[in-house]
């Protein structure tokens, strides 16, 4: 069955936003980026103030009858509320303005399944397609929907055209819950591996346009869809990478976020954000050149909330090439970063972002002298490959010297896991480890 209602772009439109006491006022620059991103010809932006919304209109029937005049005069294909519009209040804006009413979630829909470029993705867009449609059948897009009709197979005798696309639209939306359960097992069957493995998850999540794909670019040396625009990505990406001083991880990249994004909209792409779900650490991307700076922080902690996001989160300030801020770590406590300055693009701070990442999955990373015989070449390797190594020295009798810098806990664990003796290689410092392995690996999995 074929996606429902599916917008065309490049439609003339008149862009409504609404101020409401009762509810936060919205960015007007993003409702026109989010109107251009779906492909809409804007014609004109009206800002109607209300002390509160009309049942019927949402706005009064006065400013209806002046966009009526502006939809007849200007040639207006759509008209787009940059709210939430119950489906009697589309039905009778539609009526005044006799051409077809969108509300904020509509416009949503309407660039993810333009951005929908996997099988998962698309599932899940048709889904919150289909759900959103649902409520809003009375306004007919297959002829006259009370039109009487027999059928053979697929509807009883005397059942209304409308009745049976509800009950088509019903047993579509069974069928991409189906198809999404075996989705989510496929991705529960990688994720599991990965644990069984030890491999760290970090996810990038952020308001929409904060610069995730940009970054993840640069970290995974990928090259996912990137651009200035709102909902560039919206499919999950996952990489496999060396991250220095921390080893391998598993890097993800999921859809950005945007205030008030409807519940139907989370619940529909929750098989997307569970990455953000089972992630070791979230990397928290904001854009720090922007004037909506808090209200953005709040919406993305907002959907975190919702969907039981309890990771650790560090917050990555990006894009200081335009805010003006300096690279740097600010933290939390002595050991714990909160708060990392960077810019992808121009690549300034990225090497603290590495250390802050280094000290949140792994504690407070230290100096130790190791001493390793000839025969310990794999636990070198191993080094080498953490890239934490500082200097290296050959002694005369063949040992060779290491200067490291690593977390405690992660070096005893590469230690014991090579059933090496920690004395013989750390001498004296090999006292501070007194607590048993799995100590530590409890405490880096709860983190």
């Amino acid at each position: 069955m074929e996606n429902f209602e599916q917008r065309h772009s490049g439609e003339r439109a008149i862009l409504v936003s609404v101020s409401v006491q009762q509810l936060d006022d919205l960015d007007a620059e993003e409702f026109r980026l989010l109107a251009q991103s779906a492909g809409a010809e804007i014609l004109e932006h009206i800002t109607v103030p209300r002390n509160r919304p009309d049942p019927k209109f949402f706005i009064g029937s006065g400013k209806v009858d002046e966009i009526a005049e502006q939809v007849q005069y200007l040639e207006a294909e759509l008209v787009i509320f940059d709210h939430s519009l119950s489906p009697a209040q589309e039905r009778n804006l539609e009526r005044i303005l006799k051409c077809r009413v969108i509300d904020r979630t509509g416009l949503i829909l309407d660039i993810f399944a333009l951005r929908a470029r996997t099988h998962e993705g698309k599932l899940q867009v048709e889904l919150a397609q289909l759900k959103h449609l649902s409520t809003r059948l009375i306004r007919g897009f297959t002829g006259n929907l009370e039109q009487q009709k027999g059928g053979i197979g697929l509807r009883g005798p005397g059942e209304s055209q409308l009745e049976t696309d509800r009950r088509l639209i019903r047993v579509r939306i069974t069928q991409l819950k189906d198809k999404l359960v075996k989705v989510q097992q496929t991705r529960l069957q990688g994720r599991a591996a990965r644990q069984k493995a030890a491999i760290p998850t970090i996810s990038l999540v952020g308001y929409t346009n904060a610069g995730k794909s940009t970054l993840f670019n640069i970290l995974a040396k990928s090259d996912v869809y990137a651009a200035d625009q709102l909902f560039a990505t919206l499919d999950p990406t996952l990489r496999r990478l060396e991250w220095d001083g921390v080893g391998t991880v598993v890097l993800a990249d999921t859809v950005g976020f945007v205030r008030n994004l409807q519940h139907d909209l989370v619940e529909s792409f929750k098989a997307t954000l569970e990455e953000t779900l089972e992630a070791t650490l979230l990397l928290h991307v904001i854009d720090a050149s922007s004037p909506n700076m808090s209200e953005q922080i709040e919406a993305v902690e907002t959907v975190l909330k919702e969907i039981g996001a309890d990771a650790p989160v560090l917050h990555v300030y990006n894009k200081i090439d335009i805010s003006g801020d300096a690279a740097k770590i600010i933290y939390k406590t002595a050991e714990l970063p909160e708060r990392v300055y960077v810019s992808a693009h121009s690549g300034q701070g990225l090497e603290l972002l590495s250390e802050a990442v280094q000290q949140c999955l792994m504690g407070q990373l230290q100096h130790f002298d190791l001493t390793l015989k000839p025969a310990y070449g794999k636990l070198r390797n191993q080094l080498y490959t953490l890239n934490v190594i500082e200097s290296e020295r050959y002694e005369e009798n063949g040992d060779l010297h290491l200067t490291v810098c690593i977390a405690p806990h992660k070096l005893e664990q590469i230690i014991k896991q090579a059933h090496l003796p920690l004395d013989e290689i750390l001498g004296n410092k090999a006292s501070i480890f007194q607590r048993p392995l799995e100590e530590f690996e409890i405490q880096h999995s709860s983190l």
